[in-house]
């Protein structure tokens, strides 16, 4: 019985970028009370691998947060398979905004402590008491009173590239260390109407019944994020007050909502908002890199990494060995200016 994928992953890259089959990226989650997530887990990977749904799955005694890609030929088997399961029955579903079917290249399903990192105690709280819902149309309404606060729940490389207008983005790495920032910041603010967005609503879901516990009057959060936001405005006709582009957590790495460019390349400043990982694996860096400093650099974050690359791939695996190879994060607020521009 097979419950993982045993292929590397170098060759699953390449037969995803050479497919001509139409996929759907799709991502959901929600909170419920699962007894066994491992139990569950398989249950998923079992049904979804056989339809060759691919992505990166989060699993939970909390619930589920899930960021795949369906085959579009398979799409109602998928279905299927959420509807035979109570608490995903009728599930709201957000589908990408820009997408080329090349998001995901395997299917990996994990069981995790929370669905989301928060770094809170356990029980402190009721996340399942959120804030109220806004849609497209109630969030753009609600935002254009100036004594409104609006807050971006992502991390700092991702509103750097794109966020709504007039948006506070504070400068964090991390989800768990926003959630107390934005507490502290706010304490003298309680009465004040506030309105928080993430990328598909799951943070917000934890963040505005974390603000409503601490005290806050009058929370909202949109509802489905960024991705439901730009799809509605679009079909509705409705203003689009997302500037930029919308940061994903998969191959695609982004979602263009506008033609606005409002980040700058990390190694000489020019306006441009691609984000990319440095080439030197043992580096790993993501940063915003311009075609000029890509050719310049060759793809590396600075000449020390450019140069690591031009050794044998036997040195360079002697220089990754017991390194954590997971993603490291540039942050102009955290760190000066990329070296040996």
């Amino acid at each position: 019985m097979k419950l993982h994928n045993y292929i590397n992953g170098e060759e699953l890259k390449e037969r995803i970028r050479n497919s001509s089959e139409k996929r759907k990226t799709i991502s959901f989650y929600t909170y419920a009370a699962i007894g066994n997530p491992q139990i569950f887990r398989d249950h998923l990977y079992l049904k979804w691998n056989s339809i060759g749904v691919l992505g990166r799955v989060y699993v939970a005694t909390e619930g589920i947060n899930a960021q795949i890609s369906v085959p579009e030929n398979e799409h109602d088997s998928f279905l299927e398979t959420l509807d035979e399961i109570d608490f995903l029955k009728g599930i709201r579903l957000n589908y990408a905004v820009e997408d080329d079917g090349k998001s995901f290249f395997k299917l990996a399903i994990k069981v995790r402590n929370k669905i989301v990192a928060d770094g809170l105690e356990e029980d402190i709280f009721s996340f399942a008491k959120p804030a109220p819902y806004l849609d497209v149309a109630a969030f753009n309404k609600i935002t254009e009173n100036p004594d409104t606060i609006v807050i971006d729940m992502r991390n700092h490389y991702e509103s750097e590239v794109g966020h709504f207008q007039n948006a506070w983005c504070p400068d964090v790495d991390t989800f768990r260390e926003q959630l107390p920032l934005v507490v502290d910041e706010l304490q003298y603010q309680k009465e004040k109407t506030i309105v928080m967005y993430c990328t598909g609503g799951i943070r917000c879901e934890k963040a505005s019944a974390f603000l409503q516990h601490n005290g806050f009057k009058d929370v909202y959060h949109l509802e489905g994020g960024i991705i439901k936001y730009s799809r509605d405005a679009k079909e509705q006709g409705l203003p689009n007050k997302f500037i930029g582009k919308n940061f994903v957590f998969d191959e695609r790495l982004h979602e263009r909502i506008t033609d606005d460019i409002i980040a700058h390349c990390h190694q000489c400043g020019e306006p441009f908002d691609d984000h990319v990982n440095c080439k030197n694996k043992a580096c790993n860096l993501l940063f915003i890199q311009c075609p000029k400093c890509a050719e310049k650099f060759e793809g590396c974050c600075s000449e020390e990494c450019m140069e690591i690359t031009h050794l044998p791939e036997a040195e360079q695996k002697e220089l990754r060995k017991g390194k954590d190879n997971g993603v490291r994060i540039f942050s102009k607020g955290r760190f000066r200016k990329l070296s040996s521009v």
